[in-house]
């Protein structure tokens, strides 16, 4: 990364090329900087948690309360942040080799486009995996829900227990 902020630029690139460069390298920064900062704030809590032995120390942990933050970073950090990257090697290649070999530029750019395709077909592959996981158990949650209150609607609680009636 320090070398795409650092490149040597000659004067005879054209100015949208630049644009899209200091556009594409701001982003990438400005996106690995921000799922660094959640991060960062994220591992005392469950470090915090961790350290506590009592099963109300988990339902009662911050992480959980905060997995959308938690999921930003990760989008952010992997999916968004490794397109970006790719994205900036390819338009790096253009304002590196303008002007001296156009082929290079050309060709750095059909290698990179099958691997962008690959990596958005993964991420989308990954990620319906994921979501059919949840949703698996989310309905499997929902099913034990459902027996829990059958069993109670069928068997009555013993008073103050919260067992069923010893009949």
């Amino acid at each position: 990364m320090v070398a795409m902020v650092e490149v040597q630029l000659t004067n005879n690139i054209p100015n949208g090329l630049l644009v899209a460069f200091a556009i594409c390298t701001t982003l990438l920064v400005a996106v690995h900087m921000l799922a660094l900062m959640i991060s960062t704030c994220i591992l005392p809590n469950i470090e915090a948690v961790s350290s506590i032995h009592s099963l109300n120390a988990i339902t009662e942990s911050p992480h959980e309360k905060m997995h959308y933050y938690i999921e930003t970073a990760w989008a952010f950090s992997t999916v968004f942040g490794i397109f970006l990257f790719l994205v900036e090697i390819a338009i790096l290649c253009w304002v590196k080799f303008h002007g001296y070999s156009e082929e290079s530029a050309i060709a750095s750019t059909v290698i990179l486009v099958p691997v962008v395709i690959v990596f958005i077909a993964f991420a989308i592959h990954f990620y319906r995996k994921l979501a059919g996981h949840q949703y698996e158990r989310s309905r499997d949650n929902i099913k034990e829900l459902e027996d829990l209150a059958s069993c109670l609607v069928t068997e009555p609680l013993d008073g103050h227990l919260g067992r069923p009636a010893i009949v």
